[in-house]
């Protein structure tokens, strides 16, 4: 780049900053590669121009490497990644001063695709600081192509935060009145990386990156008694079918009854909100009592969300325990429930058999046998090794280690082949209690998976080989877990309780503030609900308001926005005490000569300062700080 040393500094700066929202978004490997390639780039290209070949080798590396990352799919996190490849890139062809507008220019792009991958205010702040350290650099070039001394670090961020908030007015009656749509535009489900999340499928091995993955999923806040820690289950999809490996859904019948559920007691009212999935599972405390407005009962016994989750949501909610559960089974429910592929996992199926023979058929006894099983010979643990054909066999007879998808899958698997109906329900387990608010956490990392069985007279009863085994991995769900996260420095738990805390606040106020909202927010004026043709309206007072009032201050500061200018009136309101005020369309020269005339003992020193001031503002003939200085130093003789 062929600018001094400051203007380089700043021009890289800027493109950090914008980059940050960004890069904390993407995949790990994908970010570092970017922050290596920009490091490359710089310093391959401080001292000397890199060659064109060079530079366009290294585009279509990028552009292919992205592509390998994404597994070749066009979507949302492949573009985001692709900017933030092609950023990386642009300071090895910038040497001019439209280059570096166009590096500037570029560079906020970043921020606002990172707006695309999340919402939460961190995003926010660096975008909002990506903005000004933008807004800056395109002072500092202006002033370097105009030749000016730029003003000091201080006065220019000064000036440049006086223009962000004179637009903050309009920022604002845009987020309350401008008319909203149903779903974001960033709600588009992107076709190259879904999110992880719960699905309506689960193999050995598919939960690897859900389970270490500990953002949160849903938040929870209890009116009125809490659940105890075993109740602590969410009800997720519930799986039917298996083709020997895979568990998935089954679709219900068109005129699927809902189930019919007697619970054990008043149960438990909370506030849900959910994480988007772009998924419809609404993952409720098992059993949900109603389906809120805006979702739909499954046979199951979950709830699924009419539109796909894009956003957060909150939802009002009541479960209970529940005492019966499809007491009465169907025979179609009965037969997809006893359902399984009888050329895969053939010991699991003779040991089903026996127990079956042992017990006479009973039920009961069957499920005690697996859980003795379980108990005695099978251990909990995420390093799983790898399972094949017979996932089943091998799980229970040769590695005799796995985590809930093992569990689960091998448990059901063995009900089924013992003639006991059995079916696999996805989920999370336990929960965290954020004391700072009061309110449960539960992580991605809480995804879980159990069995349910059909049992005479009782209906659908859970069954948690997992916990069983592994019990901390359900009930050990307070502080313990919350420090893990954050590495070994327990004394920062406040902090993340504290950020949790805030992150649920925006939730409410700002990405919770949706359409419906939006039109009440009137009420307390007696207003019931506004239309979007009324909202419309409102907003169009409220702008042209406000650019009025913008319009206003910009002229009325025009003259004191350069630092020459203030330097100049500040020598004009001395002699305006002394009675000789400078007329608005009076030129620095005859203003001077007129004070000479009356104070001749000022007429060497003002005419040259008059003098100076002309030329330096129509022929540029000295540095700006001086003469300010010369100015700012110069009072009439007495």
């Amino acid at each position: 780049m062929s600018f001094d040393l400051a203007t380089r500094r700043l021009l890289l700066l800027t493109l950090a900053i914008a980059l940050a929202p960004l890069l904390l978004q993407l995949p790990g490997q994908v970010a570092l590669a970017v922050i290596a390639t920009a490091v490359l780039m710089v310093a391959a290209n401080w001292k000397r121009t890199l060659p064109g070949v060079l530079k366009l080798g290294t585009a279509i590396a990028a552009v292919f490497a992205v592509f390998s990352a994404f597994d070749f799919q066009l979507g949302r996190d492949t573009g985001c990644a692709l900017l933030a490849a092609m950023l990386a890139i642009k300071p090895a062809e910038t040497r001019s001063l439209r280059d570096a507008r166009s590096l500037v220019g570029f560079s906020l792009f970043a921020p606002f695709a990172a707006f695309l991958l999340d919402q939460g205010p961190v995003s926010l702040l660096l975008g909002l600081a990506a903005v000004v350290a933008g807004l800056l650099a395109l002072q500092r070039l202006a002033d370097v192509e105009s030749g000016i001394d730029t003003p000091a670090f201080g006065r220019g961020l000064l000036g440049i935060g006086k223009l962000v908030a004179l637009g903050l007015p309009l920022t604002l009656a845009a987020f309350w009145l401008f008319p909203r749509m149903a779903s974001p535009l960033w709600g588009v489900p992107d076709r190259a990386s879904a999110k992880i999340g719960l699905s309506d499928s689960m193999a050995p091995g598919d939960w690897l990156d859900l389970m270490v993955d500990d953002s949160p999923a849903l938040r929870v806040r209890f009116d009125g008694p809490v659940p105890a820690r075993e109740q602590l289950y969410w009800r997720g999809p519930v799986l039917w079918d298996f083709d020997g490996r895979e568990w998935t859904m089954s679709k219900p019948a068109p005129a699927a009854r809902p189930a019919r559920i007697e619970t054990a007691g008043p149960g438990w009212h909370y506030q849900l909100e959910v994480e988007p999935s772009e998924r419809r599972f609404l993952t409720a405390l098992d059993v949900p009592m109603a389906a809120p407005t805006g979702s739909t009962p499954s046979p199951d016994g979950n709830l699924l969300a009419t539109e796909r989750l894009q956003a957060v949501t909150r939802w009002q909610l009541h479960s209970a325990p529940a005492r019966t559960f499809d007491a009465v089974l169907d025979d179609a429910d009965r037969r997809r429930a006893l359902a399984f592929p009888r050329a895969f996992n053939p010991r699991a199926q003779h040991l089903a058999l026996q127990w079956r023979s042992e017990t006479g058929g009973n039920a009961v006894a069957i499920v005690g046998k697996a859980m003795t099983m379980v108990n005695d010979e099978l251990a909990y643990s995420l390093a799983a090794p790898a399972l094949g054909r017979d996932t089943v066999d091998e799980f229970l007879f040769q590695t005799k280690t796995g985590y809930c998808e093992h569990f689960s899958s091998a448990f059901v698997f063995l009900m089924r082949a013992a003639g006991v109906p059995a079916r696999v329900v996805t989920g999370y387990a336990g929960g965290y209690r954020n004391p700072v608010g009061d309110y449960w956490i539960v992580r991605n990392s809480d995804a879980h998976a159990w069995a349910e069985v059909w049992l005479a007279g009782r209906g659908w009863v859970r069954v948690d080989p997992t916990g069983a085994v592994a019990p901390e991995r359900i009930y050990d769900t307070a502080a313990d877990r919350v420090p893990g996260r954050i590495g070994s420095f327990d004394g920062l738990t406040p902090v993340w309780n504290a950020a949790d805390f805030l992150r649920r606040g925006w939730n409410d106020f700002v990405l919770g503030f949706n359409a419906d909202r939006q039109s009440r927010m009137f009420r307390w004026l007696g207003v019931r609900k506004l239309s979007p043709e009324a909202l419309a309206g409102l907003f169009a007072v409220a702008a042209l308001l406000t650019l009025g009032w913008m319009l206003w201050w910009l002229r009325r500061g025009t003259r004191d926005r350069d630092p020459l200018l203030r330097a100049w009136h500040r020598l004009s309101s001395r002699y305006q005490r002394l009675g000789l005020a400078r007329e608005a369309s009076e030129p620095a020269l005859d203003w001077a000569t007129r004070i000479a005339r009356a104070r001749p003992q000022d007429a060497d020193a003002i005419n040259a300062l008059a003098t100076r001031f002309s030329q330096r503002r129509y022929a540029r003939a000295e540095a700006t700080s001086t003469l300010i200085r010369d100015l700012d130093a110069f009072r009439p003789k007495r």
